[in-house]
């Protein structure tokens, strides 16, 4: 942390009965530092609230991490696990421009929203980052820095010291100012489309000074100028960080393992009959299936997403058990087999849907769906895994390894082409002879840009509805090639503005 930063006492910014104030020989730093938070504020509206988790929430992110290298130096990344999370972090922003896939955009979104406060609170946290209650803390502690330090960028902007009255004015005129930006941003568009005489005068003013883009320019700097104050006082807050107020310590919650014994021992019973009629469906095959009036690839399609989800619960349960219950006597021992037994199934479990699953790709194919399933079970083998290390030894930490097995996972699934696969799997059965239809709608336009590439193997000339027998009636009267040439298209046009600007995009519209 730079010395100009930690001019302020700590002690003074604690106590609410001593005036707050900047330091007065730091103040043209504090104002750089104030301009600097407002471009980044412009950025974040500009790059990604006008235009969604693309290219220009990257750039925000990117932007972040600078502005807080400058404004605290290394401090966020000093331990190694701050370093795990700023590279992750990154990674996960990049994503945004390079890949076009939705519902990775939506996911790593959501994933930054949570990392993000966990990294930049660090420094101030009291609980470690396996402690799996620090999320609410880090986010108490986002909160208290973006409201609770809102008169740091008031102080900064304020030149020198004010004489009496001078504040009070000074507030008023970057109210006004503010206020005006914001009426005449919104009454603007709504005068154009009151009046056509207004609307042609403003027609030809506007090509030449783009005054409409000017008034969607305004409105953005409006809501910047907005965020400004929040972000200098939670950047401020981070230079300077406060303890939260330590909560009182409260003796661990320990429960008789009676209750938790005879839960488990009922589960544990009926995974048991219910794993072995699944095993007589597994190796008894088709005909023992039709013996019993059940069609074998109805059998094989269904269940496999409620036993992942089953899983979870398993989970959970073990881990209550064995975290509430009293570590001692011989029903702790009854206890820790009998997680060990349900961690055991449930593996099994996974293992059957996965068999299931792999009956049903090899039948209808490779799906997003399907491909995202596997890696949960893959994700929900390792947590149980943890789990029964946790039952085997009580003061394992469960959250210390799954919460890095979770990031992991999730930074390995952001590096497998996911679509691209899917179409791959898709035209090369349906090439090959072993499916009669292949998804061409589902391929082009509810996945990304990457399956255009494996479409172009099939013939353009053939119709939509050729390809997708499902889809006759409702599908678009439109050959393959009218359609790729569609979201070639659209992938051009998504190129031409750096905010929705990805590589996937570039690459599918050749440029």
């Amino acid at each position: 942390m730079n010395e100009t930063i930690n001019a302020l006492s700590l002690e003074g910014a604690a106590k609410h009965t001593q005036k707050r104030k900047l330091p007065e020989e730091s103040m043209g730093r504090y104002r750089t530092f104030l301009a600097l938070t407002m471009g980044f504020c412009f950025l974040l509206v500009d790059g990604f609230f006008w235009n969604g988790p693309s290219a220009g929430l990257t750039a925000a992110v990117f932007a972040w991490y600078a502005l807080v290298l400058a404004w605290i130096g290394w401090g966020a990344a000093a331990r190694r696990s701050g370093r795990v999370l700023w590279l992750s972090n990154l990674f996960l922003a990049a994503t945004m421009a390079l890949g076009s896939n939705w519902y990775f955009r939506v996911w790593n979104l959501l994933a930054l929203a949570v990392l993000i406060p966990v990294h930049m609170m660090a420094a101030s946290a009291g609980r470690p980052w396996w402690d799996p209650w620090m999320v609410g803390e880090r986010y108490r502690l986002l909160l208290q820095g973006l409201f609770g330090n809102l008169w740091a960028a008031f102080a900064a902007a304020v030149p020198g010291k004010p004489a009496e009255g001078k504040e009070r004015r000074t507030m008023s005129v970057v109210l006004g100012l503010c206020g005006a930006v914001a009426l005449v941003s919104v009454l603007l568009p709504v005068l154009v489309s009151a009046d056509a005489l207004f609307s042609a005068s403003l027609e030809k003013l506007n090509e030449s000074v783009r005054l409409l883009h000017f008034s969607d320019a305004l409105q953005r700097l409006f809501w910047a100028l907005v965020l400004t104050p929040f972000v200098f006082g939670l950047l401020y807050g981070m230079a300077h960080p406060r303890l939260l107020c330590p909560a009182a310590e409260k003796k661990s919650l320990r429960m008789d393992p009676l209750g938790f014994v005879l839960a488990l021992a009922a589960v544990d019973g009926l995974y048991l009959a219910f794993l072995a009629v699944q095993s007589a469906g597994l190796f008894g095959g088709p005909e023992y299936l039709a013996g019993r009036g059940i069609s074998y690839a109805e059998w094989a399609r269904s269940g496999f997403f409620q036993m992942v989800g089953v899983t979870v619960v398993n989970l959970s349960l073990m881990l209550a058990a064995l975290c509430l219950s009293q570590r001692e006597g011989r029903d702790w021992t009854v206890l820790q087999a009998l997680c060990a037994a349900l961690a055991g199934e449930s593996l099994v479990l996974l293992g059957s849907a996965a068999w299931r699953m792999t009956l049903y790709v090899s039948a209808y194919g490779l799906s997003f769906k399907r491909c995202m399933t596997y890696w949960g079970m893959g994700m929900m083998a390792l947590f149980l895994l943890a789990g029964l290390q946790k039952a085997r030894r009580p003061d394992f930490r469960f959250c210390r390894w799954a919460f890095p097995l979770a990031l992991a996972g999730w930074l390995a699934i952001n590096c497998v082409p996911v679509d691209y696969l899917v179409a791959r799997n898709q035209v090369d059965r349906y090439l090959s002879g072993e499916s009669a239809n292949v998804s061409v709608l589902y391929l082009a336009e509810g996945l990304s840009f990457d399956t255009l590439s494996q479409l172009e193997r099939l013939d353009g000339e053939r119709r939509i509805s050729d390809y997708d027998g499902s889809r006759q009636g409702g599908a678009k009267n439109l050959t393959l090639a009218e359609l790729l040439e569609q979201r070639r298209i659209a992938a051009g046009h998504q190129c031409t503005n750096w905010r929705t600007w990805s590589l996937s995009a570039c690459l599918a519209a050749g440029r």
